[in-house]
């Protein structure tokens, strides 16, 4: 580690500790996925980290959210959980023709919450590091308007930026359609500039070529260009681990 990066986490450790919190029994990768989003601030990252650990005390039960929190959610069988990528990072897929506008906002929250940390424990392998991060696909094909819930997307980023930061490796996005253009400039205003960089919205061959490449044959469902079997994420059962 770099001696500018050491300096930035004791000073991260102090802003944290002048906020009446503590970072004893979080590791190095951890911390530093706070100081990368906060452009290595340990003033900023100490505040987005206190803000978070405060956040999850009030939202996430120790043992995480359970799918009988979430089962009406659940129940539209749209989130597939599909292993690992060829870079070794859990792909999360979302069929968007299958979400419909959240009756109750706060359920529809604890889902996010419960598909993201799903999704990155199923990439931990025995003890987490830290720093894992996920792959989600985002397929368009065959929405109407009654699937446009331009506040269910900016809920589910700016959870990802807000309190799970650096986990997020790429999203891509698949079969977006004409009319869907100008949700999606909107719902660009609440995502960060970094978030941003990260998606990469298919258009053409190439991107596909690169796409299906990228995620590799073993993790892409056969729907996609890939080997591998549809699963539900309520249908993945997951081994205990150490974190």
């Amino acid at each position: 580690m770099e001696e500018s990066q050491e300096l930035a986490l004791t000073q991260l450790r102090k802003s944290v500790e002048k906020l009446s919190s503590s970072t004893e029994g979080y590791e190095v990768p951890t911390l530093m996925r706070f100081l990368v989003a906060r452009s290595m601030n340990p003033d900023k990252a100490a505040k987005m980290f206190v803000d978070w650990q405060k956040w999850r005390a009030s939202m996430v039960p120790p043992n995480g959210i359970p799918d009988s929190e979430v089962k009406d959610e659940l129940e539209f069988k749209r989130i597939y959980l599909q292993g690992l990528t060829k870079s070794g990072q859990p792909l999360v897929i979302c069929q968007v023709s299958k979400h419909f506008p959240a009756k109750d906002p706060v359920t529809f929250k604890k889902f996010v919450v419960h598909v993201l940390d799903k999704t990155i424990a199923s990439g931990i392998k025995g003890k987490e590091v830290g720093d894992e991060k996920l792959v989600a696909v985002i397929d368009l094909s065959n929405i109407t308007y009654k699937n446009l819930d331009a506040r269910g997307f900016i809920t589910g980023f700016q959870f990802l930026q807000s309190y799970y930061p650096e986990r997020l490796a790429k999203c891509y996005i698949l079969h977006m359609p004409g009319f869907f253009l100008t949700v999606w400039r909107f719902i660009c205003r609440f995502l960060e500039k970094a978030t941003q960089e990260k998606i990469v919205i298919v258009t053409d061959e190439e991107e596909e070529r690169k796409f299906k490449e990228e995620i590799g044959v073993d993790a892409l469902p056969e729907e996609y260009g890939g080997q591998a079997k549809l699963t539900l994420i309520q249908d993945v059962l997951l081994p205990q681990t150490s974190t």
